[in-house]
């Protein structure tokens, strides 16, 4: 139900777009919060933003806040991470995910979109 897509690779510095997908014309009803994780080669996946859908109220880890930015278009069924100022760090598989109205975990997930970061 979750489809991401926008990664790629850049130079240090560089900027991406990546976006999340949702299918399912009753998504909306449904889905209280988006979130972005990451994994990187050999790391625990960690959690990168998350976004209220209904009121748009966001929230970024200390590593994100200033450089990444969570976004959504509900007529879109879609959630945004802007990423800037990219380093080497960032780079890893970028996963979108989807948590239903009073569930205590993460109900959907998309197939991540990989991010190069090269120096």
């Amino acid at each position: 139900q979750l489809q991401a897509s926008g990664g790629g690779t850049v130079q240090a510095g560089g900027s991406l777009r990546l976006s999340c997908a949702a299918s399912g014309r009753t998504f909306s009803s449904y889905v209280y919060v988006m979130g972005w994780f990451r994994q990187a080669p050999g790391k625990e996946r960690e959690f990168v933003a998350r976004i209220t859908w209904s009121g748009g109220n966001t929230y970024h880890a200390n590593f994100a806040k200033g450089r990444f930015t969570i976004s959504r278009d509900k007529a879109k069924n879609t959630v945004y991470l802007q990423v800037n100022s990219l380093k080497p760090d960032d780079t890893a598989v970028y996963y979108c995910a989807g948590q239903n109205t009073g569930s205590s975990r993460w109900n959907y997930w998309g197939q991540g979109t990989l991010v190069t970061v090269s120096s």
